[in-house]
């Protein structure tokens, strides 16, 4: 049929035509918009992603730091990055000498046998000479569970031997849990901070080391501030050491002990040795440690 022959509509038929036409385009509109709004959130929600990534990486490196491989060596530390208790509170006193680098580090020179297996003895590690307290050395991470448990089962025992003489007890401070245990490798973080401790206020370790165990942040998480760690040193008498745990002057030197550590075999904490022999990690320390106490001359 030709439109010439098409039935005209009715006015009420057009007005009906045209309020559907109106829907149509009205509908259209809306879909348009309910589109340019959902680019517009979505651009504003990936706008933020990319902030947030950013900013975690500012604040992430700003915590990490790109840390040198030299840097210098706190006082009050031996040659292998120990601090010595000597009695409860007493380091074994010594000034800050030099710088270290991880380029320096050392293979391991002898074995010692752990329920049969042989194990590297680390550097510095040995039996003490005759007449001297059994030497007592201990890799820890602040970040480290089993490390926290170490303490708080065997720290009072561990003075006791000190005070009778018995004994001298070794920290060798590592980051080696950096990268699992925190997002902001709060393990050489807080041994920066526990070795501006040694270098600035020796006699405050003891304490500063027993309250950030007590206040061990869980596993995978962000770990303590620096502002918390400097919370934690000022409670424990060293309130000198705010600049040293921000710059994180030690961090080169934490670096150094771990990839020492990891060099003689340390690759988990705690590892003790007493007079050179290596604890298994499995029975009672101090029945182990006794015995070896107690042969001595």
């Amino acid at each position: 049929m030709s439109p010439q022959n098409e039935p005209r509509q009715t006015k009420a038929q057009r007005q009906s035509a045209a309020r559907e036409r109106a829907r149509v385009i009205r509908e259209q509109q809306r879909k348009r918009e309910r589109r340019n709004r959902m680019f517009t959130i979505w651009g504003i929600v990936a706008a933020v992603a990319v902030i947030a990534v950013v900013i975690g990486f500012i604040v992430a490196n700003g915590i990490r730091g790109q840390v040198a491989d030299s840097g210098p060596r706190p006082a009050n530390t031996n040659a292998w990055g120990g601090v010595t208790l000597t009695k409860p509170n007493e380091l074994a006193a010594s000034p800050a000498s030099g710088e270290v680098n991880v380029k320096d580090t050392q293979s391991p020179t002898a074995s010692a046998s752990v329920s049969g297996a042989a194990q590297p003895v680390p550097h510095g590690v040995e039996k003490a000479a005759a007449g001297k307290p059994a030497q007592i050395v201990i890799a820890v991470d602040l970040a480290c569970p089993v490390c926290k448990n170490f303490e708080a089962t065997y720290a009072d025992q561990l003075d006791t031997w000190m005070k009778d003489g018995k004994a001298t007890v070794e920290y060798r401070l590592t980051g080696l849990l950096d990268g699992s245990a925190s997002t902001t490798n709060y393990s050489s973080r807080g041994a920066n901070a526990a070795y501006c401790v040694a270098n600035s206020a020796p006699t405050k370790l003891q304490a500063f080391l027993t309250s950030a165990y007590e206040q061990q942040p869980e596993e995978g998480g962000e770990g303590l501030s620096n502002d918390k760690l400097k919370e934690i040193a000022s409670g424990a008498g060293a309130s000198d050491v705010g600049g040293c745990i921000d710059d994180g002057t030690y961090r080169p030197f934490v670096k150094y002990v771990t990839d020492q550590g990891r060099a003689d075999g340390v690759t988990g904490t705690p590892t003790v040795f007493v007079d050179g022999q290596r604890w298994s990690n499995s029975g009672d320390f101090t029945e182990f440690a006794q015995k070896i106490i107690d042969v001595r001359k």
